[in-house]
Protein backbone atom coordinates (compact mmCIF):
# COMPACT_ATOMS: atom_id res chain seq x y z
CA UNK A 1 0.00 0.00 0.00
CA UNK A 2 1.32 3.42 -0.93
CA UNK A 3 1.93 5.77 1.96
CA UNK A 4 3.09 9.36 2.02
CA UNK A 5 3.90 11.08 5.29
CA UNK A 6 4.73 14.77 5.61
CA UNK A 7 6.69 16.39 8.40
CA UNK A 8 8.51 19.63 9.11
CA UNK A 9 5.65 22.10 9.31
CA UNK A 10 5.54 24.77 11.98
CA UNK A 11 5.22 28.44 12.74
CA UNK A 12 7.83 31.00 11.71
CA UNK A 13 8.01 34.71 11.11
CA UNK A 14 7.95 36.24 7.67
CA UNK A 15 11.34 35.99 6.03
CA UNK A 16 12.14 32.74 7.77
CA UNK A 17 12.66 29.24 6.41
CA UNK A 18 11.22 25.78 6.83
CA UNK A 19 12.05 22.42 5.27
CA UNK A 20 9.24 19.97 4.71
CA UNK A 21 9.85 16.26 4.23
CA UNK A 22 7.71 13.65 2.50
CA UNK A 23 8.57 10.05 3.30
CA UNK A 24 7.25 7.56 0.76
CA UNK A 25 6.71 3.83 1.13
CA UNK A 26 5.05 1.07 -0.82
CA UNK A 27 5.54 3.16 -3.92
CA UNK A 28 7.64 2.62 -6.98
CA UNK A 29 8.95 6.10 -6.48
CA UNK A 30 11.87 5.49 -8.70
CA UNK A 31 9.73 6.00 -11.77
CA UNK A 32 7.03 8.35 -10.51
CA UNK A 33 6.92 12.07 -9.89
CA UNK A 34 6.09 13.50 -6.46
CA UNK A 35 4.60 16.91 -5.89
CA UNK A 36 3.87 19.33 -3.08
CA UNK A 37 0.49 21.03 -2.84
CA UNK A 38 -0.92 23.51 -0.36
CA UNK A 39 -4.35 24.61 0.71
CA UNK A 40 -5.19 27.68 2.75
CA UNK A 41 -8.55 28.04 4.49
CA UNK A 42 -11.25 29.00 2.03
CA UNK A 43 -8.99 28.52 -0.98
CA UNK A 44 -8.53 25.80 -3.55
CA UNK A 45 -5.66 23.36 -3.31
CA UNK A 46 -2.68 24.67 -5.26
CA UNK A 47 0.23 22.79 -6.77
CA UNK A 48 3.51 24.21 -5.51
CA UNK A 49 6.37 22.07 -6.83
CA UNK A 50 7.03 18.75 -8.50
CA UNK A 51 10.08 16.55 -9.03
CA UNK A 52 10.55 13.79 -11.57
CA UNK A 53 13.06 11.21 -10.35
CA UNK A 54 14.21 9.93 -13.73
CA UNK A 55 15.85 13.18 -14.78
CA UNK A 56 15.49 15.37 -11.67
CA UNK A 57 13.26 17.70 -13.64
CA UNK A 58 11.45 20.12 -11.38
CA UNK A 59 8.61 22.55 -11.82
CA UNK A 60 7.20 25.30 -9.61
CA UNK A 61 4.21 27.55 -9.41
CA UNK A 62 5.23 31.12 -10.22
CA UNK A 63 4.54 32.44 -6.74
CA UNK A 64 7.31 30.31 -5.16
CA UNK A 65 9.98 30.39 -7.87
CA UNK A 66 13.30 31.53 -6.45
CA UNK A 67 12.14 30.88 -2.87
CA UNK A 68 11.22 27.19 -2.72
CA UNK A 69 13.33 24.23 -3.80
CA UNK A 70 12.12 20.66 -4.22
CA UNK A 71 14.67 17.87 -3.96
CA UNK A 72 15.08 14.21 -3.07
CA UNK A 73 17.48 12.19 -0.98
CA UNK A 74 20.00 9.72 -2.35
CA UNK A 75 17.71 6.76 -1.72
CA UNK A 76 14.97 8.57 -3.64
CA UNK A 77 12.38 7.68 -1.01
CA UNK A 78 12.13 11.09 0.64
CA UNK A 79 11.23 14.34 -1.06
CA UNK A 80 12.00 17.70 0.49
CA UNK A 81 10.59 21.17 0.06
CA UNK A 82 12.99 23.86 1.23
CA UNK A 83 11.04 27.06 1.74
CA UNK A 84 12.95 30.33 2.15
CA UNK A 85 11.87 33.96 2.39
CA UNK A 86 8.51 32.84 3.64
CA UNK A 87 5.54 35.19 3.43
CA UNK A 88 2.25 35.21 5.35
CA UNK A 89 0.49 34.17 2.13
CA UNK A 90 2.50 30.93 2.19
CA UNK A 91 0.52 29.87 5.26
CA UNK A 92 -1.41 26.70 4.45
CA UNK A 93 -1.67 22.99 4.98
CA UNK A 94 1.02 21.42 2.81
CA UNK A 95 0.51 18.00 1.24
CA UNK A 96 2.75 15.74 -0.73
CA UNK A 97 1.18 13.73 -3.48
CA UNK A 98 2.17 11.13 -6.02
CA UNK A 99 0.86 10.63 -9.52
CA UNK A 100 -0.09 7.50 -11.35
CA UNK A 101 1.47 8.90 -14.49
CA UNK A 102 5.02 9.49 -15.52
CA UNK A 103 5.20 13.25 -15.87
CA UNK A 104 5.31 16.03 -13.34
CA UNK A 105 2.04 17.78 -12.69
CA UNK A 106 0.80 20.55 -10.42
CA UNK A 107 -2.82 19.59 -10.99
CA UNK A 108 -4.68 17.96 -8.11
CA UNK A 109 -6.72 15.76 -10.43
CA UNK A 110 -3.55 14.09 -11.69
CA UNK A 111 -2.57 12.90 -8.21
CA UNK A 112 -3.44 9.41 -7.09
CA UNK A 113 -1.95 9.29 -3.59
CA UNK A 114 -1.97 11.93 -0.87
CA UNK A 115 -0.41 12.41 2.51
CA UNK A 116 -2.33 13.83 5.46
CA UNK A 117 -0.56 17.17 5.40
CA UNK A 118 1.61 19.34 7.62
CA UNK A 119 0.62 22.83 8.73
CA UNK A 120 2.74 25.87 7.90
CA UNK A 121 1.94 29.19 9.58
CA UNK A 122 3.83 32.37 8.74
CA UNK A 123 3.35 35.41 10.93
CA UNK A 124 4.00 38.97 9.79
Amino acid sequence: QVQLEESGGGSVQAGGSLRLSCATSGYSYGSRPVAWFRQAPGKEREGVACIQRSNALTSYVDSVKGRFTISQDNTKTTVYLQMNSLKPEDSAMYYCAATSGGSCSLTSADMRYWGKGTLVTISS
